[in-house]
């Protein structure tokens, strides 16, 4: 019988894992900026990870999620989720799935106002997120760049991520 997969904040050991699981996850991603696991250690450099959180299967992390701030004109209370990472050999068992769902329900406990996300619309539909022509992030495609708010008033403008995220220009 397979070990009973865990979801746990990430500890400072968790560092050199979580670059290489992320790395790894985005190997051979199509639309990867091969970046990620950069943007993650920037991230946590700057103490701008809201939330990290690891998936654990026995001793062995197959998974990370980290939230951090993004700011939308004057709004507060605004966060971006990603990158979300899953190693290739775990993808579609639905280890990404619940990392995303316990990353927003930390969120909220945090009292966030809302949570924008680029990807997959047809995956993170899933979770309440949808696209609102009221927000943008540069020239991706508007589908794939939504929000889910958490009873909050939604902002309008343009989206911008912390800097840790120029990495992937």
């Amino acid at each position: 019988m397979p070990p009973a997969m865990i979801i746990r904040d990430e500890e400072a050991r968790d560092a050199p894992d979580i670059r290489k699981l992320v790395r790894d996850a985005f190997l051979l991603a199509e639309h990867s900026s091969g970046t990620e696991w950069k943007i993650v250690d920037a991230l946590r450099e700057a103490r701008a990870l809201s939330v990290s959180l690891v998936a654990e299967l026995g001793r062995d992390l197959v998974g990370h999620v980290a939230i951090s701030p993004v700011a939308i004109g004057h709004a507060k209370g605004w966060f971006g989720l990603g990158p979300v990472a899953v190693l290739p050999q775990h993808q579609g068992t639905g280890i990404g799935s619940a990392l995303v769902r316990e990353a927003l329900a930390r969120l909220r406990l945090k009292g966030a106002s809302g949570c924008v996300v680029l990807g997959d619309p047809a995956f993170y539909g899933k979770f309440g997120f949808s696209h609102d022509p009221a927000l943008s992030y540069g020239d991706v495609p508007p589908s794939y760049f939504q929000v889910r708010d958490f009873g909050a008033q939604r902002p309008s403008g343009a989206v911008k991520y912390h800097p840790a995220f120029d990495l992937a220009a």
